[in-house]
């Protein structure tokens, strides 16, 4: 694997499977209010109860995370993975106005945390595209 591949893949997987392991645990006051914020984006999500939208959050990051993290699994692979999660990210960002200034782009302080995912959304772009190491 290639050192620039290696750092595409290392650090947001590591950075995924931290999160999701961390969200393993959620109470259910803490999963309603992730299921809140994430139905901003993928109103579906609401459908579900909080306690099992907070383990499916869990296991999603978990799976995610690992995808980057194992050598095995192709860029084009874990990329459209991880392209899959920055979009469900972005999609919070873009659809809660609170998130963005009136130009509906720029983040808000409040949006900060999500605007970055868009750095998530390039690295799958790379990572889709790379040529087979």
């Amino acid at each position: 694997m290639k050192l620039s591949t290696l750092a595409l893949r290392t650090v947001p997987g590591a950075f995924i499977l931290n999160a999701g392991i961390g969200k393993l645990k959620l109470d259910k006051d803490s999963a309603a209010g992730l299921q809140e914020m994430a139905s901003t984006g993928v109103p579906a999500v609401k459908n579900l109860p909080p306690q099992k939208f907070g383990k499916a959050l869990a296991y999603a990051e978990i799976s995610l995370g690992a995808a980057l993290l194992t050598p095995f699994v192709s860029n084009r692979l874990a990329g459209l993975a991880l392209g899959g999660f920055s979009a469900g990210m972005l999609s919070m960002y873009f659809r809660n106005d609170a998130m963005t200034q009136s130009d509906g782009v720029r983040p808000s302080q409040d949006g900060t945390a999500l605007a970055k995912d868009s750095w998530l959304a390039a690295i799958a772009i790379a990572l889709i595209t790379s040529k087979k190491d």
